[in-house]
């Protein structure tokens, strides 16, 4: 059985059909997944998801792209939020220097109260990167982020900044782009990963895995994901997916293995 840590099913694009896109999922084996907010109104709506839906979870936080003018009572709800008992995480939180919608020493405020919060309720963090990498490492030694610890999600940098991220007990998950079929690069740094800091994901309804690229994502598409790894790590599909489930059940304990 697959666990998708990392699916925006709150987004739009699966208002009309939510329950066959989670029952596509079970039917490909994906037995738990972890919805990312995005702000405020994401994080309610995750939640209200992952409450009507067994084996589903939500993490609340404040993207890079929402970073923007952030009112302080948006932190307050992020932290009564977290106290839901299916909220697992505090994400999708990170930097963004790519897009640059809020200005960096702004996203660099929003991420560190995040990380601040993180650390109160004793969450993991999911974290993005964008073209931030040196900025965020050092943000994440800064903040003493490996005290809650977490996982960088969609992980397309080097094996050494792997290493430092696992290194401050970091996770590191890959999602579709390493199916891409230029992406050698990512491939490469998903072969040398340690074992036990392995996770997989979808980002759905983003960057869909080959053969589907360009196409809506889902979470069942999350075993094209494990099916790449697996090969490139020389192992089966099945100790792959045992693999990375308990990785991500160590990620998320608020996940029951019962669940």
């Amino acid at each position: 059985m697959l666990f998708d840590t990392h699916c925006h099913l709150m987004d739009e694009q699966f208002a009309s059909d939510l329950d066959e896109t989670i029952a596509r999922a079970r039917d490909a084996g994906v037995a738990r997944m972890v919805i990312p907010a995005v702000d405020v109104a994401t994080a309610r709506r995750a939640i209200a998801i992952a409450d009507a839906h067994a084996g589903v979870y939500a993490a609340v936080g404040i993207h890079p792209e929402a970073a923007k003018d952030v009112p302080a009572a948006d932190f307050d709800e992020i932290e009564r939020l977290a106290a839901h008992q299916k909220v697992v995480a505090i994400g999708e939180i990170g930097l963004d220097y790519y897009w640059d919608a809020a200005p960096r020493p702004e996203q660099q405020d929003v991420m560190r109260r995040q990380i601040e919060i993180a650390k109160r309720v004793s969450l993991p963090i999911i974290v993005h990167n964008r073209e931030s990498t040196e900025d965020l490492l050092a943000l994440l030694r800064e903040a003493d982020a490996q005290v809650c610890g977490g996982v960088m999600h969609c992980f397309s940098e080097t094996i050494a900044v792997a290493e430092t991220c696992m290194e401050m007990g970091f996770y590191i998950s890959f999602g579709g782009p390493v199916t891409f079929k230029k992406a050698d690069n990512v491939r490469e740094v998903a072969a040398a990963v340690r074992a036990d800091r392995l996770c997989v994901e979808t980002d759905s309804p983003y960057l869909s895995p080959h053969p589907l690229r360009g196409k809506r994502n889902e979470p069942a598409r999350v075993r094209l994901v494990a099916e790449t790894i697996a090969e490139v790590r020389g192992i089966s599909l099945a100790d792959l997916a045992v693999q990375t489930t308990e990785n991500a059940l160590r990620l998320f304990p608020k996940v029951g293995r019962d669940d």
